[in-house]
């Protein structure tokens, strides 16, 4: 099962209200996925810093330790939303900081770290996620949800979508991979670092691998057609923007919906039909083994 939804705005002057908008996408997908949920939002830039977002274990975890590990280069206070809060640190300070975080601090989870990312993800509903972590309230140009069904890995913090590998780079994931294994030990082999057992995770490191190699976003995916086994539908995220690809069979549902003030993504049609103007918008089902992709300009 597992719900995903994906809002890419064309209309800059939409951007204040994308979690007004995504929020209700997110819901209607519920019964997709009562387990857990999140949301990768690309909000404004953080001019000569890195945004990292972090989600405390436990509620006796204070972000004042993560605060005293960043000393000077934390760029004023964070912005706490429930367990998550987001800090800016000096670009250059970013790469040690992120380490310190994960060797020092096991209370805290890293869920993403970039120019304009903020990965947001919880236990529970989708309704109890976004309230909790105030998500209609969020802005920025582009996002992507997920509500999860957990098969094969635990339901946690870490275990729920959206999985970021790569600075402002981010995936959802609605099926299943059957070379995941095989992939994680080659990667793992290049050095990257794995926080859960999620196959999803798995397709997120590979892609960002890919990027970080030199190919662009659908090049990547284009790649991932030939080296990604299973059944899956995939929408990424990245700093401009996001890209939607089904394998070649396409067995999971997805509909797309286009404006000259948005494209929106959803796993079924009632995520798109609170959209404004969804009654006159381009709908369709996107193509197996095709690439979408949305992007601003840099």
């Amino acid at each position: 099962m597992c719900g995903i939804v994906g809002l890419f705005l064309k209309d800059r002057g939409l951007e204040p209200d994308l979690g007004r908008y995504l929020v209700p996408m997110l819901t209607s997908m519920a019964a997709r996925g009562p387990d857990s949920a999140g949301v990768a939002v690309y909000g404004p830039p953080a001019a000569a810093t890195v945004k990292i977002t972090l989600a405390r274990r436990t509620p006796e975890a204070t972000f004042d330790a993560v605060a005293a590990l960043a000393g000077e280069t934390a760029h004023g206070a964070p912005v706490v939303r429930g367990d998550h809060a987001v800090f800016a640190i000096d670009a250059a300070a970013a790469d040690e900081i992120l380490a310190r975080i994960r060797a020092e601090l096991p209370a805290f989870d890293v869920t993403a770290a970039g120019n304009r990312i903020e990965i947001y993800k919880d236990v529970g509903t989708p309704a109890e996620v976004a309230g909790k972590l105030d998500l209609v309230a969020v802005g920025g140009t582009h996002a992507i949800g997920h509500t999860r069904m957990a098969t094969e890995s635990a339901v946690t913090v870490n275990g729920a979508h959206p999985f970021s590998t790569g600075r402002d780079q981010c995936l959802v994931h609605n099926g299943s991979l059957s070379n995941h294994h095989s992939l994680r030990r080659r990667l793992a082999h290049d050095g990257v670092r794995f926080a859960t057992d999620n196959d999803s995770e798995v397709a997120a490191a590979y892609l960002s691998r890919q990027m970080a190699n030199g190919r662009d976003l659908r090049g990547a995916l284009e790649a991932a057609l030939a080296d990604l086994d299973g059944f899956y539908t995939f929408v990424v995220g990245t700093e401009r923007g996001f890209a939607v690809l089904r394998d070649p069979v396409a067995c999971k549902p997805a509909v797309m919906a286009e404006t000259d003030a948005y494209v929106a993504f959803g796993s079924e049609y009632r995520a798109l039909a609170a959209l404004p103007g969804i009654a006159a918008a381009r709908v369709w089902e996107p193509a197996p083994a095709t690439v979408y992709v949305w992007e601003h300009a840099a």
